[in-house]
């Protein structure tokens, strides 16, 4: 399994991530705090606290380099997060 931190603050954002995401096979999971969603769902997505970066859980890792170059965009590094994401 591989781990990207990314953010989804906007209403067009989770959309633009939700096309993006579906166009690959496999599982993904968002994490926020103690909630865990299928990333593939922009109404699990909803139910999220999107105000802070959430976790992207990508388990099929032959995948995952794909999926990181399109999400590339979406993604936080270290430096751009002031908060703990567990909380």
């Amino acid at each position: 399994m591989i781990t990207k931190t990314i953010t989804i603050n906007s209403m067009d954002k989770i959309k633009t991530f939700v096309d993006i995401i579906n166009k690959f096979n496999g599982r993904f999971d968002l994490v926020s705090g103690c909630s865990i969603v299928n990333a593939k769902s922009i109404m699990a997505i909803f139910s999220l606290d999107i105000s802070r970066p959430v976790y992207l859980y990508i388990y099929n890792e032959d995948s995952a380099d794909y999926v990181a170059k399109a999400l590339k965009d979406f993604e936080v590094n270290a430096l751009q997060i002031q908060e703990p994401l567990l909380a």
